[in-house]
């Protein structure tokens, strides 16, 4: 960690901007995941193979290898999941990507995960929620914590159990609208 001085006189530490960064960087890579993750430990590398459905972009994009996150995976991610509405992006959690990866480990369905929702700006979360009584006024989307996902060839109430057996944060069954949303939040099920 690098620590640079305020002056010369009194020599008081403080934290550079590089070096929070780094040790945030750090801190992220050796989250600890979940029980219910471990057995994606042992996968060298994580793909996930996702299709929009509002911008009807699809990518298979390796989001971890080499024991660390891809940055460029996760950049990649990131445009894909972006507001299809205002073309906003945001840093996603990467643990959702993990979420994924263990919900289509668990299932032994290696379909795409077609998106409903991912990134979801302040603008368009206000927009949706005078339409919506079920869009949460600081939706988890907004933070780039939650996906509205479908995963082909998987029925989705079993979608929704596996992701539920995961403890590993919010998942709701919208059987209307034909999709279960996940996130890395507190655990709560509806």
């Amino acid at each position: 960690m690098q620590l640079k001085t305020d002056n010369k006189e009194h020599r008081t530490p403080t934290l550079s901007r590089r070096g929070f960064l780094r040790g945030c960087a750090a801190a992220a890579a050796t989250f600890v995941l979940p029980d219910a993750f471990a057995s994606i430990n042992k996968h060298p590398e994580r793909r996930l193979t996702l299709h929009h459905l509002h911008t009807g972009e699809r990518s298979r994009i390796t989001y971890w290898a080499d024991g660390s996150y891809d940055r460029q995976g996760l950049k990649e991610i990131n445009h894909l999941l972006r507001d299809h509405r205002t073309g906003d992006q945001h840093t996603m959690d990467p643990h959702l990507f993990d979420l994924l990866y263990s919900i289509q480990d668990r299932i032994g369905c290696r379909g795409e995960f077609q998106i409903i929702s991912g990134y979801r700006s302040p603008k368009t979360n206000r927009m949706l929620r005078k339409n919506s009584s079920g869009v949460a006024k600081h939706s988890l989307h907004m933070d780039g914590k939650a996906l509205d996902i479908r995963l082909a060839g998987c029925d989705l109430k079993h979608l929704h159990r596996v992701a539920k057996s995961l403890k590993a944060g919010g998942v709701g069954l919208y059987a209307q609208s034909n999709f279960v949303h996940v996130d890395t939040g507190r655990v709560r099920y509806w």
